[in-house]
Parts: C-alpha cells; sequence; structure tokens
C-alpha cells in the first residue's frame, strides 16, 4: 500500500505533553509509583451541581442535536461570563459559538482566516497546537521568543519588526501556557496599536483568564477598536474541572463568525446537548461559583509551594507565574537540556513534567512543572526532584 500522510503534515509533530503522559502511563502499567507534574489537568472533580444539572437533562432526554451555534441558555451564561470577565459584551445569538473543547475552537477559527502562504506570528513559548494548526492550513508560523529576563512579556519593538505584506494573524496566550505570564495592560496596548495600523486579526486564547494571582488580567479585546478584529477563545476545562466534558468557545464580532461557523458544521457540527444544557443551568449558581473559588485558591496555595521547594534546589531557576497553573523551569546548571532532564527524572525518580522545547526551539533549556496536581503529589515530587538533582 503507497501510503504517505498529507504534505502538510510534514511539521506538524506529536505533542510533548502527550508524549510525556504516555510515558508516564506506560510506567504506572509497569507498577511504578508515578508523581505527574505535566498535565493541564485539575486535581479537582467537576462542581457537583453541574454534574446533577447534566444527570437531570438527560433524563429528561435532551439527547437530540442542538443548533450548530450551541444551546441558546449556555450562550447567554458564557455571554454574562465575559461581560463580568473581559467587560466586553458579545449578542449571545449571533457572536458565541460553543465548540468541543477550546482545541476545536483553536482549529475552527485558525482554519477559518489562515491561507497557504500567509504569516502567523505566535509568541512562544506557546501552547502546543497553535504551530501545529498553522502548519496544516498550510499557513507560515512565525514565531517570536519571549525572554525570561523580562518575564515572559511580549515585547512590542520584536512585533512591529517581524511583520509583513505577508501577515495576517497574532496569536497570543493570556494567562500564558506554559510560563504563567499575564501581559501588562501597557504592553497590550501597544500591540492593540500595531494590530491596528497594520490591521491584523487576533486569536487570544484567555482559557486562563479567571486563575490569577498578584496580576489582575486585562483581555485583548476590551481595547478600543480590538473587539472587530479579535477572536476570544475560552472553555470550562480548567477554571471547572471539565476536561473530559470537551466544552469550549469562540467569541467575536458577529461579522468574523461565519467562516468559524462553517468549518465547525463540517468537523463537529454540535457538542452534547444534554451536556451544554446541564452545564447552563448550573454554572451561575452560588455552589458552583464556590467551587470555583476553592479551586483557585488551591492552585494559589499550590503555586507558593512550588516557588518555595524552586528556591531551595540551586541548579533551578524560574520565573514567578502570575496566572494559570504552570512555572517553566530553567535546568541549565544541571548539566542537562530540558528534554534529558524531563526524560530522565521520569526514567529514575518516577516524576513527570514536560520539555519546554515542545512550547518553542528556543527554550531547550527549560522544562514545565503543573501545579494542577495535588498539593501532596507536589510535595512528594520535589522530593524526588531535589533527590535528582542531587544525583
Amino acid at each position: 500500500m503507497n501510503y504517505k500522510p498529507a504534505k502538510r503534515l510534514d511539521h506538524v509533530k506529536m505533542s510533548s505533553i502527550r508524549i510525556m503522559m504516555e510515558k508516564a502511563q506506560a510506567l504506572r502499567e509497569q507498577g511504578h509509583n508515578v508523581v505527574s507534574l505535566s498535565a493541564g489537568e485539575p486535581n479537582f472533580n467537576t462542581p457537583k451541581e453541574i454534574k446533577e444539572k447534566t444527570k437531570f437533562a438527560l433524563d429528561q432526554n435532551e439527547t437530540h442535536y442542538s443548533s450548530n451555534r450551541g444551546n441558546p441558555q449556555l450562550r447567554e451564561e458564557i455571554s454574562k461570563f465575559l461581560k463580568e470577565n473581559t467587560g466586553v459584551r458579545y449578542n449571545p445569538n449571533t457572536e458565541i459559538l460553543v465548540t468541543a473543547g477550546c482545541e476545536e475552537a483553536l482549529h475552527n477559527t485558525i482554519h477559518s482566516l489562515v491561507d497557504p502562504g500567509d504569516e502567523v506570528i505566535i509568541f512562544t513559548p506557546a501552547f502546543v497546537s497553535y504551530v501545529s494548526l498553522v502548519y496544516t492550513c498550510g499557513g507560515i508560523p512565525i514565531e517570536l521568543p519571549l525572554k525570561a529576563e523580562n518575564q515572559f512579556q511580549i515585547d512590542p519593538k520584536q512585533l512591529k519588526e517581524a511583520i509583513t505584506e505577508r501577515t495576517k494573524l497574532i496569536i497570543m496566550n493570556n494567562p500564558n501556557n506554559p510560563t504563567g505570564s499575564v501581559y501588562k495592560e501597557d504592553i497590550l496596548k501597544e500591540v492593540c496599536e500595531i494590530a491596528i495600523e497594520n490591521d491584523l486579526l487576533v486569536l487570544t486564547d484567555e482559557v486562563y483568564s479567571a486563575i490569577t494571582y498578584e496580576q489582575e488580567f486585562k483581555s485583548i479585546a476590551s481595547f478600543p477598536g480590538m473587539k472587530e478584529r479579535t477572536f476570544v477563545i475560552n472553555g470550562f476545562s480548567k477554571i471547572y474541572a471539565m476536561t473530559g466534558w470537551r466544552l469550549g468557545y469562540v467569541a467575536c464580532d458577529e461579522r468574523l463568525l461565519d467562516g468559524v461557523l462553517r468549518i465547525h458544521q463540517y468537523s463537529s457540527t454540535s457538542c452534547s446537548t444534554f451536556s451544554q444544557v446541564g452545564l447552563a443551568q448550573a454554572m451561575g449558581s452560588d455552589s458552583v461559583k464556590e467551587e470555583v473559588e476553592h479551586m483557585i485558591e488551591a492552585f494559589s496555595q499550590r503555586r507558593i509551594e512550588v516557588m518555595k521547594q524552586l528556591d531551595q534546589i540551586e541548579e533551578l531557576s524560574y520565573v514567578k507565574p502570575q496566572g494559570a497553573f504552570y512555572i517553566m523551569v530553567d535546568v541549565s546548571k544541571t548539566g542537562l537540556t530540558g528534554e534529558e532532564f524531563a526524560n530522565q527524572l521520569l526514567e529514575k525518580e518516577y516524576v513527570a513534567t514536560v520539555p519546554a522545547l515542545g512550547f518553542g526551539k528556543e527554550y531547550k533549556d527549560f522544562i514545565r512543572i503543573s501545579f494542577a496536581s495535588s498539593m501532596e503529589d507536589i510535595k512528594e515530587g520535589f522530593v524526588r526532584i531535589a533527590r535528582f538533582c542531587k544525583k
């Protein structure tokens, strides 16, 4: 059989996150006690009321197709959340599209915009999907590496210099995965001015927008003149501990949504109806809000613990994260690359982390540690990490 994948997949690599997760699972199946500090998955369960309302929706036979755009009540709830979280009002009837997780939202948006030869600026380190999705469209990803010494903040001058006549889109993740950086308001303002001046579109992945610590989150869509050129991606996996539910969304000016909707129709058509109904009926309740606040407070405490532990290991250094639940760690003083460090740490001490090379080619000396795991796992993981560094 003469089988070859499509040419556009030549530069598309498997996710470094998934590779490490699969290696960790293989070791577990061999009987090893693996501590996972790799996956961006909260160790909490989905809030009780969301599960109860979803089970009730299933019993009420909410099992038929929903609108392509998503359940109307859920879109209304998303609109309320976005107004509170970003200050921007999105019409739930025409400006919000419910998708099968943020991953589908990213896929649909990028595929609706990028033509072969289009250049897409991506601030790295960045979530693994962005570069690969641009490649699947035949586009050209232009990676702009952010520097640890600048707290992984965007450099507007670097952005301006990267723009060419072929530049079509800027992709950013705020708060950022894997660095935990939250972009400052004055820097975002300069990015807006550059985008407007050059008539560029912006895709902002804001799935961690509700998880911040000492620095306030501000959506780039909230700046003057930006709603009409910005696609906001968000979802429920992280803040509601709903990774397995696969529910996300795109919010944008209604003039921008048509292409995304058309891709959505031919990828997933619509999302699970009873899941949408249950979530819509519960996400605004007091009990769910209390559980969410509890999770955010737990992430905050775990962040403090991770930094405390890192401060005691002289071979490791880091940039203080201001959002999400990740921290980028420089391992270069150990004499190992991030990839070597992560693999050997897993093989010898059974602690799973992620080499940061998968988030950007400039970050071979870093690993990403997730503090979405339990406090017990974090403490045990760092006992092993400290032991590994001494060896």
